[in-house]
């Protein structure tokens, strides 16, 4: 195993960084210098340059991905994920940010969501959100009567478990323009709430929207 010691001082990640900047580093020499040091039975060197093969633009690894490299444990694997997660917010801009939900009307940024408050139908979506609150995808539920809409929890989060979401805001219309909650949109809204809390995924509000305006359950106090 060729070990960091083995490698000349000035060639070393970083101290190369210190000397000419992390630009100067090959992707695997930054995988090195984010590790530091490997383990007794695999080098810095060969695991890195594993974890590097496993990089794509705009397309970091996943947990399981990281884990399966010999030498990367949860604690490595977590190092790797914090700085990845970083790199994606902070980094460059794309051409369509993702947007962000930090109060209920800035839901109806989403296409998706506006085009159903005029809707004779009920709809019943749900938003996913990543750590950063920022909307990873919205998806339709149910679509239900003219103002009734079943919806079960293991529907609901089906889809926040594959997206890894890190919360969910569902939201669903009223036809008739009445945005008071009903019994049955409490009823539910606990159920999801009492289900998100179990999964780790929080549900964050339950909005309903109608062509006269929007209501949250959360500032109504029923989250």
């Amino acid at each position: 195993m060729r070990r960091m010691r083995d490698i000349e001082v000035h060639d070393r990640p970083r101290e190369k960084m210190v000397q000419k900047g992390a630009a100067s580093l090959e992707d695997h020499e930054l995988i090195s210098a984010i590790l530091g040091k490997g383990t007794p039975n695999r080098d810095i060197i060969s695991i890195s340059k594993e974890v590097a093969d496993l990089l794509k633009k705009e397309d970091f690894p996943k947990y399981e991905q990281l884990i399966r490299v010999e030498g990367i444990g949860q604690s490595k694997a977590c190092v790797l994920l914090a700085c990845f997660e970083i790199a994606r917010r902070y980094g460059k801009a794309s051409e369509e940010p993702l947007i962000k939900i930090t109060r209920p009307q800035d839901i109806l940024l989403l296409p998706e969501i506006a085009d159903i408050r005029t809707k004779k139908q009920e709809h019943f979506l749900v938003v996913t959100l990543n750590g950063a609150s920022e909307v990873i995808r919205p998806r339709i539920i149910t679509m239900g009567l003219l103002n009734h809409s079943l919806v079960h929890p293991r529907e609901v989060y089906c889809d926040a478990i594959t997206d890894r979401a890190a919360s969910i805001i569902c939201v669903h219309n009223h036809p008739s323009g009445n945005l008071e909650p009903s019994t049955q949109d409490i009823r539910i809204t606990s159920q999801l709430a009492q289900a998100g809390t179990i999964l780790g995924i929080p549900l964050l509000d339950h909005i309903i929207i109608s062509k006269t305006g929007i209501t949250s359950l959360k500032e109504g106090g029923v989250l």
